[in-house]
């Protein structure tokens, strides 16, 4: 099959590689219809989440099911499905507590209770490193589902796939960082970072009762699309101090909730590059700085944008200073995305507007250059196999 490949950072290509086949009696394997280039697979991209070994990529993906393993009850060949991002097996410890990003059996030689920076990593995702299971992912003509009897959920013919695919990961991620706020209804949510996710937490904001929404970003074509897609207000880091901005718009306090959508690749100086080769870190906590800056005294921060190592300038003092609610990490799709497709069946959210181009699976390479770059006002990319 044809399967867009990761072999070193800046270096992927459309490859030929071996089918995927059925290993375990829980597995399906599915042909995929579509799937999508995610801002964290740049992670991988760039280098900073280390993968030693060519890996086919992607986490977002959906399609037919083509072969069904004997333990598989639910799925029939012929299904349509989407899959979350995260593999769990539904049946252990952290599955029972509702946790499957922390599943103690997707991820059998680098799990563990640390969360280190290289042992004792949570439960396995899709496409995502030999830290998180080294599975193939569904950038692919076909994949391999493993515990497909508790992951991948039947979708309507009624649903078109680029009104359902985000339902594997940017729409419950975006969800997550709401949910976790706990909004009671007329908050201010500011979410720094208008990617994909980002809307997605502004879309999922009104939708649980917020009273008023705003973005964050530096590229005015991104601003643009948090305008257009998500209702938002919009402010330019690069024109205003965003942090005075906010307590401009609240009256001195600053924001209900904060929303961290950009992680560690947010851009940062040659300095502070130069800071990292000395102090082993990668990135930069900069907008995670920013968010404690903007929050209120007792307000809550979010964080769906990925960190992969430590930073030795956490701002501890101000956290602890300001009373700030902080809740993290991998979005719990499995719990949330039942009520998420009838959010869209029902028509109450539409996902597919944040889509900027769709292109074959032949040119995914050309698309994580342009992606990474931020070329052509490039949102957000879905790949037809």
């Amino acid at each position: 099959m044809k399967a867009l490949v990761f072999h070193k950072p800046k270096d992927v290509r459309v490859d030929t590689v071996d089918d995927p086949i059925i290993e375990e009696p829980r597995d399906v394997i599915l042909k995929v219809t579509s799937t999508a280039i995610c801002g964290s697979d740049l992670h991988i991209y760039n280098g900073y989440i280390p993968q030693p070994h060519s890996m086919v990529m992607g986490h977002e993906f959906m399609g037919i099911v083509e072969e069904v393993g004997s333990g598989v009850s639910n799925l029939r060949v012929g299904d349509r499905v989407v899959v979350p991002f995260p593999i769990s097996c539904g049946t252990c410890h952290f599955c029972n507590m509702s946790l499957p990003t922390h599943c103690e059996n997707s991820n059998p030689e680098m799990y563990g209770p640390e969360g280190g920076l290289a042992k004792g990593k949570g439960g396995a995702l899709f496409g995502y490193t030999d830290l998180y299971g080294g599975y193939s992912g569904g950038q692919a003509e076909y994949v391999r589902v493993p515990y497909a009897d508790y992951g991948p959920r039947k979708i309507s013919d009624n649903l078109t796939d680029d009104q359902a695919l985000f339902l594997t990961d940017i729409f419950p991620t975006g969800w997550s960082a709401i949910d976790w706020a706990e909004l009671k209804g007329g908050e201010t949510v500011v979410v720094f970072g208008c990617g994909p996710v980002g809307i997605m937490a502004m879309k999922s904001a009104w939708l649980r009762g917020a009273g008023r929404v705003i973005g964050v970003d530096i590229l005015d074509y991104r601003l643009e699309k948090a305008r257009l897609a998500a209702n938002a207000e919009t402010i330019n880091g690069k024109d205003v101090d965003a942090v005075e901005a906010i307590r401009a718009m609240t009256g001195g306090y600053g924001a209900d909730v904060c929303v961290d959508a950009v992680g560690m690749e947010a851009e940062h100086s040659f300095w502070a590059s130069a800071k990292n080769l000395i102090q082993g870190e990668m990135g930069t906590m900069k907008t995670l700085q920013r968010c404690f800056d903007a929050v209120r005294r007792g307000g809550t921060v979010t964080v769906v944008g990925v960190y992969g190592t430590p930073f030795d300038n956490f701002p501890l003092h101000q956290w602890f200073d300001k009373g700030i609610k902080l809740r993290g990490g991998q979005a719990p799709v499995h719990n949330y995305i039942d009520n998420l497709i009838n959010l869209v069946e029902t028509g109450k959210v539409t996902l597919e507007d944040v889509i900027t181009h769709t292109v074959a699976l032949s040119d995914a390479a050309k698309m994580y250059d342009i992606f990474n770059n931020k070329e052509d006002n490039c949102v957000k990319v879905v790949l037809k196999p």
